[in-house]
C-alpha cells in the first residue's frame, strides 16, 4: 500500500514533504503531531497519505459512536481511538492516558477543532503534550504551494504565550484547501 500512497501523493496529486521527517524513524515514539490549516475534508486522506508516504505509524481521537459498525473496525485499523465525550469529562487527562498506556502513541489533532476559520486555536493539544511529557510537531496543510512540511519536536515550556508565537509562526503563509478558512 505505501507504493500506491507515494504514487497517488507525489505523482497523481504533485505534493511533496519538507521539513524534518526523523519522526518517522523511530526516533519519536510519542508526540502530539498539530495539523494546520485544517479548512476541508480533504485534509483527512492528505494525512492519511502523508503518514504513508513518511511510514509514519500516527493516530487520532473521534467521539466513541465513531467506532460503532459499520466504521469502526476501518478507524481503528487507521489508528483511531474512541474517546467519551460526554459533558464532565476531563479530555486532557483521558488523552494524556492513552501516551501511557502505549507504547508508540502519535496523536495527530487539528488545534482549531472546527474546519471553519477561528482567530485563535484551543489549547487542549498544548496541554495534553505537557501532561504527557511528549514533544509537539507540526505540520502543514498547504494546498497553494502542495507540501507537508514538517517541524522538529518542540517541547512546550512554562510560557504559554512565546510558545504559541512560535507555533503560529510555523504556519505563516500557509493556505488549507478552503482559503476563506486558512
Amino acid at each position: 500500500m505505501r507504493w500506491l500512497a507515494k504514487f497517488i501523493y507525489f505523482k497523481l496529486l504533485g505534493w511533496k514533504v519538507v521539513g524534518n521527517t526523523d519522526f518517522s524513524k523511530d526516533t519519536i515514539k510519542k508526540a502530539v503531531i498539530i495539523a494546520v490549516p485544517h479548512t476541508s475534508w480533504h485534509d483527512f486522506y492528505m494525512g492519511l497519505l502523508l503518514r504513508k508516504v513518511v511510514d509514519v505509524k500516527t493516530n487520532f481521537v473521534g467521539k466513541k459512536e465513531l467506532f460503532k459498525w459499520p466504521f469502526g473496525y476501518y478507524f481503528k485499523a487507521v489508528g483511531g481511538r474512541a474517546l467519551d465525550r460526554t459533558s464532565g469529562q476531563n479530555k486532557v487527562e483521558q488523552i494524556s492516558k492513552l501516551f501511557q498506556d502505549e507504547d508508540e502513541f502519535r496523536l495527530t489533532l487539528a488545534p482549531e477543532g472546527t474546519r471553519k476559520k477561528v482567530k485563535e486555536w484551543k489549547t487542549g493539544f498544548y496541554y495534553i503534550a505537557k501532561a504527557a511529557n511528549v514533544p509537539i510537531i507540526m505540520f502543514t496543510l498547504d494546498f497553494k504551494n502542495k507540501q507537508n512540511k514538517v517541524s522538529e519536536p518542540f517541547y512546550p515550556t512554562d510560557d504559554i504565550e512565546a510558545d504559541f508565537k512560535y507555533m503560529y509562526n510555523f504556519y505563516q503563509g500557509v493556505e488549507g484547501k478552503i482559503k476563506a478558512y486558512s
